[in-house]
C-alpha cells in the first residue's frame, strides 16, 4: 500500500483465499484492505497515539438515516455524554479532496450536527470547525487534539465562510 502523510504505522493483516485483510481495532475484526482502509486505519491511530482521542469514543462505520436512506460515516468520534464531535470521512490517496468530498460529509452533519468535520485521502488532511450560530464555518491549520474539541477552543483558523 501507497505510504502516507502520517505517522508510521504497522497494522495487523493477513490473507485469506487470496484476499488481503486489515484489522479494525474499533469494530474488532479483520474488513477487506481497499485504499480507503489503509487511509482509515493509519489515520485512527494518529488521532489516538498523537492526537489523544479515546478509542472508547470513537466509532468506524456509523449509521445513520438520511432522507429515508440508509448512510455510513466513515468515523465519528462522542464526547463523554455520547454526542457526537467529529465526522471523518476518508478517501483513498489517490482520490482529490474536491467539492464532491466537502458535500458529502455535508450532507451526514445534516443529521449530526458535529462542530467538526475532518477529510483525509492520506495525504491531505482538511479540518473545520462549524459555527452553527454564526452559520460560518473555518478551516483550521491542524487536526485538535481531542482535549481542545472538548474543552475551549483555541482560535488556530485559516479563515472563516459562511454555509
Amino acid at each position: 500500500m501507497q505510504p502516507l502523510n502520517l505517522p508510521a504505522y504497522t497494522p495487523s493483516v493477513r490473507q485469506e483465499s487470496g484476499k488481503t485483510y486489515i484489522l479494525d481495532r474499533l469494530r474488532k475484526k479483520y474488513v477487506a484492505l481497499t485504499p480507503e482502509e489503509w487511509v482509515r486505519q493509519h489515520f485512527v491511530n494518529f488521532l489516538f497515539t498523537l492526537k489523544n482521542y479515546p478509542r472508547g469514543r470513537t466509532g468506524n462505520e456509523i449509521s445513520l438515516t438520511l432522507n429515508g436512506l440508509k448512510k455510513r460515516c466513515d468515523t465519528v468520534v462522542y464526547d463523554k455524554t455520547g454526542k457526537p464531535l467529529v465526522i471523518i470521512e476518508y478517501k483513498a490517496p489517490e482520490i482529490t479532496i474536491g467539492q464532491d468530498v466537502f458535500d458529502q460529509i455535508s450532507l451526514y452533519n445534516q443529521v449530526m450536527q458535529v462542530p467538526y468535520l475532518i477529510v483525509s485521502n492520506g495525504i491531505i488532511h482538511y479540518c473545520c470547525r462549524m459555527n452553527y450560530h454564526d452559520k460560518t464555518y473555518c478551516f483550521l491549520r491542524d487536526i485538535p487534539d481531542y482535549n481542545e474539541i472538548c474543552g475551549p477552543v483555541a482560535d488556530n483558523t485559516s479563515g472563516k465562510k459562511n454555509f
